[in-house]
C-alpha cells in the first residue's frame, strides 16, 4: 500500500531542495511531534548513497535511526530511496506559480495503521514547509 502526503512551499526551488537535503536543516524540521527532534543527520545525495536521521523523544525515553539508500536522484526534481526495511519512497518537487509542491509517496509499514502513518509523515512535511518559509 502506498501513502502520499504533500505540501506547497512558498520559496524558490533551490531553497526547497537545499533545505530538504542539508543535514543541518533536516535537524531543524524533521519531527512529527513537538516532543521529538532529530539529533543527527547525514546525507550522501547520489544514487547508491545513503542517508540517516536519528530521531529521539526530547525526554530521552525513545529513539530510532531512519536510514535509507538513494536509488534515483534527479536534482531539484525527484528523489527515490529504499528504506532499511525494504520499503520504498519517492519525493517529487514541482514548480507552480504559487510555490513548490513537494509530494512524498511511500510504502506503508505493517506496525501502525495507515492513517497514523499518513498523519506522521504529513506532520513532518508540514514542519518542513513552515521551516523553509520562515527561513526565507
Amino acid at each position: 500500500m502506498k501513502i502520499s502526503v504533500e505540501t506547497r512551499v512558498k520559496a524558490d526551488l533551490g531553497q526547497v531542495w537545499d533545505a530538504y537535503n542539508n543535514p543541518a536543516d533536516i535537524k531543524q524540521w524533521k519531527a512529527a511531534q513537538d516532543d521529538w527532534h532529530t539529533t543527527s543527520s547525514t546525507v550522501d545525495l547520489r544514487e547508491g548513497g545513503a542517508f540517516m536521521s536519528r530521531m529521539e523523544a526530547k525526554d530521552g525515553s525513545a529513539g530510532f535511526d531512519f536510514e535509507a539508500t538513494y536509488t534515483r536522484v534527479v536534482p531539484k526534481k525527484l528523489i527515490e530511496y529504499r528504506m532499511s526495511d525494504g520499503r520504498e519512497a519517492k519525493i517529487e518537487f514541482a514548480e507552480h506559480s504559487d510555490g513548490i509542491l513537494v509530494t512524498v509517496s511511500f510504502d506503508a509499514e505493517t506496525e501502525n495503521p495507515p492513517e497514523l502513518q499518513r498523519q506522521g509523515w504529513q506532520a513532518i512535511l508540514g514542519n518542513f514547509g513552515r521551516y523553509v518559509e520562515d527561513k526565507g
